[in-house]
This record gives structure tokens, sequence and C-alpha cells, in this order.
């Protein structure tokens, strides 16, 4: 990032900030609270939730890695997580900044020179429709968000109220390993949105004891507790029929494990399964039909 650049943009970020701050004193004189006109997002679920409550058309600046709703496409790519691009979140002019709780540096960056921010950190299951509330107040969309929470958490409801009462498998939920290979497995700990989706779509997780949001699951971890289904996700690429069909048989190395035995290994496609935003509901609906074919 070239220095001058950055300080000039700094700079004239501060003035745009003071503009909007003044404007936002005066409306709340006057007994309103102004919603912000340009957001930027560098949370994939953030930016869904935006976009879901109707704020989208404020949105002009989202990660590298957003690739839902496909209005995104046509925004600004501002980096993500670990590669923020100040110089051009600046260069939009933001009046408002949501970004990861861990990304200090760039809270810092964004603090000196003015810019209102919001904090996201992954949480459980209810944690999504509590943030989807907060931005909807934040971005002057409440009710829009109110009424989508409300919708996401009747399905997720009715979702426990039909397993309910059945046998509960007791289920591996992968995340993540090498292509080919069961090297650098991933899976869902006791905690998190993972896990709650998993229990809610009427399984146990044999990991439930480990409270993490993931944990690194070695083959002998596996054969040791035995799980009588396997539900691996796969998402960011497409994958194809063959492909899947590859990477299932990979699981044959474990042949002494109840799901594996039983040919109960499933792979899930899509990203609703990882971005914790308005589509978990979805994500969960399409796991428990996966986990009790027999009931829908």
């Amino acid at each position: 990032m070239r220095p001058a650049v950055t300080a000039a943009l700094l700079s004239a970020a501060a003035l745009f900030a003071a503009a909007f701050h003044g404007a936002a004193a005066d409306a709340q004189r006057a007994g309103a609270s102004p919603a912000p006109a340009r957001i930027v997002s560098l949370v994939p679920a953030a930016t869904e939730m935006l976009f879901a409550v109707g704020a989208g058309p404020q949105v002009v600046g989202v990660s590298s890695f957003d690739t839902y709703p496909p209005e995104v496409r046509t925004r600004t790519r501002v980096g993500a997580l670990v590669d923020p691009d100040l110089e051009r979140i600046l260069s939009l002019r933001p009046d408002l900044v949501v970004v990861f709780s861990s990304q200090q540096e760039l809270k810092q960056q964004l603090t000196r020179a003015g810019i209102r921010m919001v904090e996201y950190g992954h949480g459980g299951l209810s944690s999504v429709t509590a943030t989807l509330e907060s931005l909807g107040r934040t971005t002057g969309h409440a009710g829009e968000a109110v009424s989508l929470a409300r919708s996401i958490e009747r399905r997720l409801a009715a979702v426990r109220a039909h397993v309910a009462g059945k046998p509960r498998p007791r289920t591996l939920l992968v995340f993540g390993r090498e292509p080919l290979a069961l090297r650098n497995v991933y899976a869902s700990g006791g905690t998190g949105f993972l896990h709650d989706m998993l229990v809610t779509a009427g399984a146990d997780n044999v990991l439930a004891d480990i409270r993490r949001e993931n944990v690194q699951a070695t083959s002998e971890l596996i054969l040791a507790r035995a799980p009588d289904a396997i539900v691996e996700l796969k998402y960011g690429t497409p994958v194809s029929d063959a492909q899947l069909a590859q990477e299932r048989a990979v699981w044959k190395a474990l042949p002494a494990v109840p799901a594996v035995r039983s040919g109960r290994v499933i792979l899930l496609v899509g990203d609703e399964f990882v971005v914790p935003g308005p589509r978990v509901a979805d994500a969960t609906e399409r796991l428990a039909r996966a986990l009790h074919p027999e009931l829908f």
C-alpha cells in the first residue's frame, strides 16, 4: 500500500466521517437515527444478512469471498479476514464497515479515520437471528429484520418438532479435509452454529464434549468415537457427481467405523452450510432430510 495515498485517503475519510457525524448529530437532535448510506462488509454472513433485510442498495463493498446473493458480484471487492484492503475500503467513503472482531489492526485504522464499525463474531444459531436483528436496526431495516428472524426461528422449530422422538444417529460433521485423502480432517466440536444445526437436525455430535467450534479429527479419534453417520460438507467450488463419488470412497479406508461399514457417509454441497446467515434454516432442513430421509 502506498503511504502517501493511504494518508490522503485517511484524511478524506476523516472529513467525510466528520460530515456524516455532523448530519447524524442533527438527526439525533431531531429525534431520528440516520441509517448508513454506504456500507462495506468484510463478513460474508453479514453481507447476506444486509441484502436479506433490504439494505443491499446501501452496500458498496464486499469481501473477496462473498458469493451470495448474486447481486454481490456488482460490488467492489475489498479483501477479507486476513487481507483487508484499507486503501480500497477508504476509497469507497463508507459510513459503516462490518468487520470481524479479530481484525484489530483494521479496527484501529478505521477508528483513526472516524468511520463507524459493527464488529462480527461467530456464535451459535441464536446469534444468527440476534445479529440479523442488530444489523436491521443499525441500517434502518428493523421491521424487515425482525420478520426474517422470526421466520428463521419458526422454520428451525419446525425441524426440531419433525425429528423429535426419533432415533438420533451419532454423527461426525466434517467441514474440511485434504482432497482424496483422510488427512487434515476438521470437524465440528461441541460449540458453534454447525454443532447447533446438527443437533437441531436430529443427530448427536460425537465430538460434543470437545467445547470448540472445530476439531482436527485424526483417524484414531474417528475410530474411537465410532460415528453411526458421517456428514461431510463441500462448498466454495462446484463439485461434480463423479468427484463426490470419489470423495465418498475415500472413507472406505476406515472400514471399522460404523458409518463407513453401513454406507452412511453423506456428502452435502452448498455454501449455505458454512455461512451462518439467513440461509441457516435452508441448511438445517437439508441436513435433517439427509439424516432422516424416512421422515421427509
